[in-house]
């Protein structure tokens, strides 16, 4: 009896500690007594099989992506290999790669420099501040690579997402070579352009970038996004429309979707406006979206801030700050469209 008992315990303690995520899941059939236990165990061989290590120039390299973008499951690691060389043993790649793991690289985030094409060269290589590559203003088929993806470039500063902060750590950065705005004489930002080479260089590298790590649409964002309260990059002339029609990168709202939600979206604006609970409403549906705000019930200046980093993503024609009806349809229609998981 106290055998059975031990054999009982010992399996249950076994599915316990069992990590993967995708197990079946098993029901208990008593054996025998005196029957062993056996413990199902991948074979050496087809471990060896999958893992297609490359070397070249006595680097070692894994190009295969068999991770799982239904489930936002990056696990398989990409590019060259950094591995640990201990003296007097050897380390082997026999059971390369292990499942449980995950990217670095969750997010694309788009900057601009507010220099021209050679002092931003100078300051993203020679300075503290960096990116991993740097789309230039020039009509060429050259985009710079700075810092090697698998290493923090420091581009994002203090940021956040839904549930993630600090994205220097997470993230591949942007930079493109663009001037900024200026100030006019009522002190409204006006915002310069890009143009169509560098719109391409940007929508072809993000795309290469998002489909070798999985990144979903909603991790494509503008550093304006993930610090509205500091930086206004890369603004709103930058077509991320065109970017989500033309490539299918990034988030964009059903046009069906917003135009059912005007009706009562005017209604709130007109009727509910100046009511607390409307702009906790608000305050809270931003924030469900991905924006850091602490719902405060109070039209504030972080309130402000990010709904101006809103209309500059998503309603670029209208970037005052102010909520209105359209900028209401559009936050409620992406919500529905990218909901939090």
């Amino acid at each position: 009896m106290r055998k059975t008992l031990y054999i009982i315990g010992l399996s249950i303690f076994a599915f316990s500690c069992s990590t993967q995520k995708n197990a079946k899941k098993r029901t208990y059939t008593p054996r025998p007594v005196g029957t062993a236990v056996k413990t199902p165990v991948k074979s050496a061989t087809s471990a060896k099989d999958h893992a297609q290590i490359k070397k070249d120039g006595g680097v070692e390299f894994y190009t295969e992506n068999i991770a799982d973008i239904t489930k936002n499951d990056n696990t398989a690691s990409y590019g060259s290999i950094v591995s640990a060389k201990p003296k007097g043993y050897k380390v082997t790649k026999t059971y390369f790669p292990s499942l449980g793991q995950n990217f670095r690289q969750k997010y694309v985030i788009l900057h601009y420099t507010v220099l021209p094409d050679d002092k931003s060269i100078q300051v993203l290589t020679q300075q503290t501040v960096s990116a991993h590559y740097l789309v230039n203003d020039k009509d060429d088929n050259e985009i710079y690579q700075l810092v090697d993806e698998n290493k923090r470039a420091y581009h994002a500063g203090i940021s956040s997402w839904r549930t993630d902060k600090n994205l220097n750590d997470t993230s591949v950065g942007i930079e493109i070579v663009n001037l900024g705005y200026k100030a006019d004489s009522l002190g409204k930002r006006v915002f310069m352009p890009f143009s169509d080479d560098q719109f391409k260089k940007v929508a072809v590298l993000t795309k290469d970038i998002v489909t070798r790590y999985n990144i979903p649409a909603t991790n494509v964002l503008a550093h304006s996004d993930i610090a509205p309260t500091r930086k206004q990059d890369p603004g709103p002339q930058f077509p991320w429309k065109r970017l989500y029609d033309e490539y299918q990168i990034g988030m964009w709202y059903d046009e069906a979707s917003k135009q059912n939600l005007m009706v009562s979206a005017e209604s709130d604006v007109t009727a509910r406006y100046s009511e607390p609970a409307f702009i906790f409403l608000v305050q809270t549906s931003l924030q469900k979206l991905g924006y850091e705000i602490e719902p405060s019930g109070n039209w504030d200046t972080v309130t402000k801030a990010t709904i101006e980093a809103l209309q500059y993503h998503f309603r670029p024609q209208n970037y005052n700050g102010i909520l209105d009806a359209e900028s209401w349809a559009i936050l409620q229609a992406l919500n529905q469209k990218y909901p939090t998981k």
